[in-house]
């Protein structure tokens, strides 16, 4: 589970970062994320390695999710920590995005630890003893 997890959040990531270098309402300079060049390249990068993991045999799709998803929750504390503009001067962000970093790394966490679950019984639930 945790590498088809890490599949569908390499491809949001991916997207998401594409479409913060197209003008649109959701992701970009003035958009309801805000998010400048290196922001969207870090989004690209984040998708690349969900996807790589998502695609690897062995146990590395949980671990990039709860990596990541804690690094994501590590940024939403800086930005609200931080001046409220940028991630310690280095990427913009605004109020949403603070809120969308602490979902999304309390998410990818859950889907680390939800995916090894999962993958440790072969994506088979215990069956009851007879």
């Amino acid at each position: 589970m945790a590498k088809k997890l890490s599949m569908v959040f390499g491809i949001i990531f991916v997207i998401v970062g594409l479409l913060g270098f197209v003008p649109n309402p959701i992701v970009g300079m003035d958009s309801l994320f805000h998010t400048d060049s290196l922001h969207n390249i870090v989004h690209l990068v984040i998708g690349l390695i969900l996807l790589y993991t998502g695609t690897k045999a062995g146990g590395s799709a949980p671990m990039a999710l709860k990596v990541i998803g804690i690094i994501y929750l590590l940024l939403a504390i800086l930005g609200w920590i931080g001046s409220g503009e940028s991630i310690l001067g280095l990427v913009e962000i605004n109020g949403a995005d603070n809120w969308l970093h602490l979902v999304l790394g309390v998410v990818l966490v859950w889907a680390g630890f939800a995916g090894k679950k999962s993958s440790d019984m072969g994506g088979m639930s215990p069956q009851p003893m007879a």
